[in-house]
């Protein structure tokens, strides 16, 4: 029987799902947490072979003796894998320090990491990238902007998500970010790209093929959503553009990407942009080498009538995976934000849009400043229903 740790199957929450779909595959899994046992889910605990309680996850010295605890009770781990961004660089750690083989280690860290090294990867896979400065004095960045001209985004090299991400669109604003920016990160900073944000998530097997191909559609800013409080919109597509799944492909096999579950991403230019291309363009953002975030995997599930958990376990326990996709739509989130005034109550929602919601919840509050307080998944059958949709539950009075 082979042996997988799972860091944190407990966050998020719907992350007992991987964990069912390994046991039922027949792996020995085995999860490292600091949530008490007894305040696990159900699910969760029916889910693990056994559970390894650290007083803190981030304290390395005690997630090292639970690798080691595992590793005598029951033998060499063969996987270890967190599917979490927080959490990528201690799995490297782990997998390096115990030899475990079946995925990145400490020295495959930089490229998949750091903002600044991914875009030779994405050169290599033929896809322009922003034009870009590391960030070490006041002056330094003044050159850069004349070169590239305002707006500038800046944001930590290596860093999750759009916390703590700045676009300077004058003198005064770049003097603010020098000073608000945190002491002993790096910072990048880049010309300012006339785009909308979409990706390419996909399950890859260990020889680099691809088990499962989708992607997803920001249609707003994603920094004004983490910035400035707006709602989070944002949808799963019907079908894959061919020249995104080209650009995911291509990213995939020059990050040398095999056996995970990834979520590229990408620019896709609304205007033209000297140096970068052509309205309608695909371009190199940045990648992510786990699954999209929080509730992304049940969104693919609603979207292509699948199962992705199912999928990413037959790949770790088979390397292939037989899970068929059934009918298309398109699956749009709605992360709605407590104390704002919508036209529309939970009731006024659920009674007009019942028929297409999959999931209504809370959203976790360690999620909740990118992905909003109150979340709607629902499915649509055309592009115009969905943008309906997002009007009108987003609408204020």
């Amino acid at each position: 029987m082979k042996n997988f740790v799972f860091i944190s199957p407990n966050f998020p929450t719907n992350y007992w799902k991987f964990c069912r779909e390994l046991k039922n595959n027949g792996l020995n899994v085995l999860g490292i947490g600091d949530q008490p046992y007894d305040e696990l889910s159900s699910d969760l605990k029916s889910s693990l072979n056994e559970y390894y309680k650290v007083s803190n996850l981030e304290n390395e010295d005690e997630v090292y003796r639970a690798v080691a605890f595992f590793i005598f009770k029951h033998g060499r781990i063969d996987w270890l894998e967190s599917n979490n961004e927080y959490w990528l660089e201690r799995d490297a750690k782990l997998r390096t320090d115990f030899n475990i083989t079946s995925g990145f280690q400490t020295a495959d860290i930089p490229r998949i990491k750091y903002k600044s090294k991914m875009k030779e990867y994405y050169r290599k896979a033929g896809l322009a990238v922003a034009r870009y400065h590391l960030v070490k004095d006041l002056e330094g960045c003044k050159n850069f902007i004349k070169k590239v001209g305002y707006p500038v985004v800046a944001k930590p090299d290596n860093g999750v998500g759009a916390s703590h991400n700045f676009k300077i669109e004058t003198a005064e604003q770049l003097v603010d970010f020098y000073g608000q920016r945190h002491e002993g990160v790096t910072y990048i900073m880049e010309e300012f790209v006339n785009g909308q944000v979409c990706s390419y998530d996909a399950i890859v097997d260990s020889k680099g093929e691809i088990l499962f191909e989708t992607g997803n559609v920001t249609p707003g800013s994603i920094m004004d959503m983490v910035n400035k409080n707006d709602d989070c919109k944002f949808y799963i597509l019907q079908k894959l553009p061919e020249d995104t799944k080209k650009a995911g492909r291509a990213t995939v096999k020059r990050f040398g990407v095999k056996s995970r579950f990834v979520h590229l991403e990408f620019f896709r230019l609304t205007k033209d942009q000297k140096g970068l291309g052509k309205k309608g363009d695909i371009m190199g953002l940045e990648v992510n080498m786990r699954p999209s975030g929080g509730f992304s995997p049940d969104m693919m599930n609603y979207a292509h009538s699948t199962d992705v958990y199912k999928i990413w376990a037959d790949m770790i326990a088979f390397d292939r995976s037989t899970k068929l996709e059934g009918e298309h739509y398109f699956c749009a989130y709605v992360g709605r934000r407590d104390g704002k005034a919508y036209q529309m109550s939970h009731d006024d929602i659920m009674t007009k849009y019942g028929a297409q919601i999959k999931m209504a919840a809370r959203v976790p509050d360690a999620l909740s400043g990118a992905m909003g307080n109150q979340l709607y998944m629902a499915n649509f059958q055309t592009e115009e229903e969905m943008n309906e949709y997002f009007e009108t539950v987003t609408k204020l009075r």
